[in-house]
């Protein structure tokens, strides 16, 4: 893993303008009991840290996917982006609703997996053709419709479209991730 400097690290509290000290209040008062990750960078902004966490929360606590979806669909985005503080936070929670060991190993070498159940090969094939094409083919877009109806669509299309926003400010602030012991970190993909 490359070692790189953070260049936005933690604010401390005395140091917070009211905006910010009220962002990072809200965040501690909700289901991320802290300021951690994309929201170290984002205090910068308290606004648009308050409205992309709404979004984050809806997509990670709401949303119509199931969790064992949501959490590979955040691994196959946090891949295309070299992302190790969200690889590194989601890798557990997606082992934990059922992602399978094989599916991780070849999501972490830039491979699509070969042994995935039909609705994860589904979520990878369209976000990694919306990441590719930013948009997706026909018969995609029915399959997607077919298996999650259009609200899992628009979730699962809300769902890469926030994780890609939180893996560009995490890759430039440098915000280093939480080391998770059986976590391997990303590799470098080749260009």
């Amino acid at each position: 893993m490359q070692n790189m400097v953070d260049r936005m690290p933690p604010l401390r509290a005395e140091l917070m303008d009211e905006a910010q000290a009220q962002a990072a209040a809200a965040l501690i008062a909700g289901p991320r009991k802290g300021v951690k990750g994309p929201f170290i960078p984002l205090l910068r902004s308290p606004v648009l840290l308050d409205r992309l966490q709404r979004v984050g929360e809806y997509i990670r606590f709401d949303s119509s996917l199931p969790p064992r979806l949501s959490e590979f669909a955040m691994l196959v985005v946090a891949r295309a982006w070299t992302q190790q503080f969200e690889w590194f936070t989601h890798v557990p929670l997606a082992r934990k609703a059922g992602t399978s060991e094989e599916t991780i190993a070849a999501l972490r070498a830039g491979r699509r997996p070969e042994a995935m159940h039909a609705d994860e090969a589904l979520v990878y094939d369209f976000v990694t053709e919306l990441l590719a094409h930013r948009g997706v083919c026909d018969a995609t877009y029915v399959a997607g419709v077919t298996r999650l109806g259009e609200r899992g669509v628009i979730d699962l299309v809300g769902l890469a479209g926030y994780f890609v926003t939180v893996c560009a400010v995490l890759n430039v602030a440098h915000t280093p991730p939480d080391v998770v012991a059986g976590v391997e970190p990303l590799p470098a993909l080749p260009l």
